[in-house]
């Protein structure tokens, strides 16, 4: 059998791509290793009629919606190759399954990379976090630290003071902040602190303190830390598609890469804002991108109407 469409990711652009293209008639196989990126996460939040959802569960309602329609297969499994042939797509997965499929939806997401501090890991998605959109809220008003080694930490700062005005920006070591920048934020009472941070302090889940190299310990209840985003899989790169500037894969908007029959979806795409809401919404838009391009192809390839 070839599918009309495979996705490979079951998050949530993977997740409502497949329920776009499910009730679209079409046949499509969704494939998901089960290691969602926001696994750590105690709630989402941003979503009308599931903020505060947990992970888990907003999967769970998700794959019961898709997997009501006939059409879509739901294979739990890792992809290990994706090649391009006569016919669309061909992909392997880690038990030797071959997969065939016209058009091939990669939602496959971004990975986080977070700098090495000792301590960061035990108190990540509990009290130390990256979105203020995801989780500002559970933290307003309390003392907060904001990590960044990179140029939107100003933006960030700025954007956190609506959540809280006790903050103090941290570097880590990195020029991160202009003298101007820094004026700025000192002109509002936020603390700068551009030494190298040794540790996050802190106990079941809880930040109590942030060490500096020189043995400077500040009090801080939670904060946010910048993380680097990089693709979590190699094949839209290896395939040929082209990188955005800030490592998304360059679609014309509408979810169409530079690759014809290959389509890129949520975070893959925009890397950032990161959240369900907005990973959801490109899904569907990309999976309408796919049924157009389907249709527009078995509209040609239909046979003449006989003459009357």
């Amino acid at each position: 059998m070839i599918y009309e469409c495979a996705i490979i990711g079951g998050g949530p652009a993977g997740l409502n791509a497949a329920l776009i293209l499910g009730r679209a008639r079409r046949s499509v196989a969704i494939i998901d290793n089960n290691r969602p990126r926001n696994a750590v996460t105690h709630a989402s939040h941003g979503f009308i009629t599931r903020d505060g959802v947990t992970p888990a569960e907003f999967r769970r309602i998700a794959l019961e919606e898709v997997k009501s329609y006939p059409l879509v297969d739901h294979l739990q499994n890792e992809v290990v190759s994706v090649d391009t042939t006569q016919f669309g797509f061909e992909l392997v997965d880690s038990a030797g399954l071959h997969l065939q499929a016209r058009k091939l939806i990669l939602a496959t997401g971004v990975k986080e990379i977070y700098p090495d501090i000792e301590g960061f890991y035990p108190l990540y998605g509990k009290s130390l976090f990256n979105c203020p959109y995801c989780d500002g809220w559970e933290l307003q008003d309390q003392p907060l630290v904001v990590v960044s080694e990179y140029p939107n930490l100003f933006h960030t700062a700025k954007l956190l003071l609506n959540w809280s005005e006790n903050l103090v920006v941290c570097t880590n070591g990195k020029a991160s902040l202009s003298d101007e920048h820094k004026k700025q934020l000192q002109s509002k009472d936020i603390v700068v602190m551009e030494l190298p941070i040794a540790a996050f302090i802190g106990q079941n889940g809880q930040l109590e303190h942030v060490r500096f190299a020189d043995g400077t310990q500040i009090p801080r209840a939670g904060g946010f830390v910048t993380p680097k985003f990089v693709q979590s899989v190699p094949f839209a790169e290896r395939l040929g598609c082209g990188v955005t500037a800030s490592g998304g894969i360059k679609t014309d908007g509408k979810g169409r890469s530079a690759i014809p029959g290959l389509y890129i979806a949520g975070d893959t795409s925009y890397v950032a804002p990161s959240q369900v809401v907005f990973a959801a919404a490109d899904g569907s838009q990309t999976a309408m991108s796919v049924n157009m391009d389907l249709t527009e192809e078995d509209f040609t390839n239909r046979g003449s109407s006989p003459e009357g």
